[in-house]
């Protein structure tokens, strides 16, 4: 235990600044990039939907300030409302079962896993 321990110590003193530093600066990029996407999906991607929508309603001729922002149409009641609909839906589909089962015996002379049993020699 108290070599392990020696060894140990050693190993770490023998580790140079240069290793500390790349994995600080290698914690701070993954960090970063996640960082950068989760910005990416929480502003860029919502400005990006709101510019299509409100292109395609300047296309259809209806004014673009009455047009409802992607924000507003994914309000939290609606998306609630969506997700008991779906769960009721699958609940629904499962049968009711009785619970019982049958199981019917079937005999056969050989089957692969009672080929072990074959090759075994009786002494």
């Amino acid at each position: 235990m108290i070599m392990q321990s020696i060894f140990l110590a050693e190993a770490v003193r023998s580790l140079d600044s240069l290793t500390w530093t790349i994995v600080l600066v290698g914690i701070g990029i993954v960090f970063l990039s996640l960082l950068i996407v989760y910005w990416f999906f929480r502003y860029v991607l919502t400005f990006i939907l709101n510019f299509r929508l409100k292109s395609f309603a300047r296309k259809k001729g209806i004014n673009p300030t009455e047009i409802q922002t992607v924000k507003t149409i994914q309000s939290g009641e609606v998306n609630a409302a969506i997700a008991m609909a779906i769960f009721s839906y699958f609940n629904e589909l499962h049968d009711v079962e009785s619970g019982v089962m049958t199981i019917k015996r079937v005999s056969r002379h050989y089957s692969p896993w009672s080929s072990k049993l074959y090759n075994m020699k009786n002494l």
